[in-house]
């Protein structure tokens, strides 16, 4: 019975872990370098993550740079932030790329806030999943005649439990990043 918890807690964590994992490339206002984690580069006909080819820095609240290990992938670095659809303008000097990230509208905000929603929700529907197979592998148990019908229950109530747990990580990670989009 412990390997049925050990396995949807697994699950419910793997869950939570996309979720935070996602909300880091939703922009909030302030330069990170979290931000540029999902652009890839073509580089020589092979999609490359930005921060293999360069070093991501971040200047100051609004702009992050970007120096390439090769300079002959600064075109194609600039492409990419241009082609990310994170609404970034990149600029170069031949040698350091500038990004400057442009304070948030509104109604930006607002969309951003929709978004991160969207993220968590998908995220309590993976914990939900894992504990409705959860419990189904105790009901199976059960059925089995391997677990008493008393450690069913108390294994639904366990199960609801990590449940109850994770749901209330991710609402308070959404809250955080909700906070966090809104602040002027």
């Amino acid at each position: 019975m412990q390997e049925v918890f050990q396995e949807h807690e697994l699950e419910m964590k793997e869950g939570v872990d996309f979720f935070q994992n996602e909300l880091r490339a939703v922009r909030t206002g302030r330069a990170s370098t979290a931000l540029l984690e999902g652009v890839t580069v073509d580089y020589y006909g092979t999609p490359t993550p930005l921060k293999q080819l360069a070093n991501l820095a971040v200047a100051d609240s609004t702009l992050l740079t970007a120096q390439p290990y090769d300079l002959t992938q600064i075109p194609a670095i600039e492409r990419a932030i241009q082609m990310s659809d994170l609404g970034l303008n990149p600029s170069n000097d031949g040698r350091l790329i500038r990004i400057p990230v442009p304070m948030l509208t509104e109604d930006r905000r607002k969309e951003l806030v929709k978004l991160a929603h969207e993220f968590a929700e998908r995220a309590r529907n993976r914990v939900r999943q894992a504990r409705r197979e959860g419990n189904d592998d105790l009901k199976g148990l059960e059925k089995e005649k391997e677990i008493s019908e008393d450690d069913e229950r108390r294994g639904f109530e366990r199960m609801q439990k990590l449940h109850d747990h994770y749901i209330e990580r991710i609402n308070e990670t959404l809250a955080a990043k909700e906070a966090d989009i809104l602040q002027l």
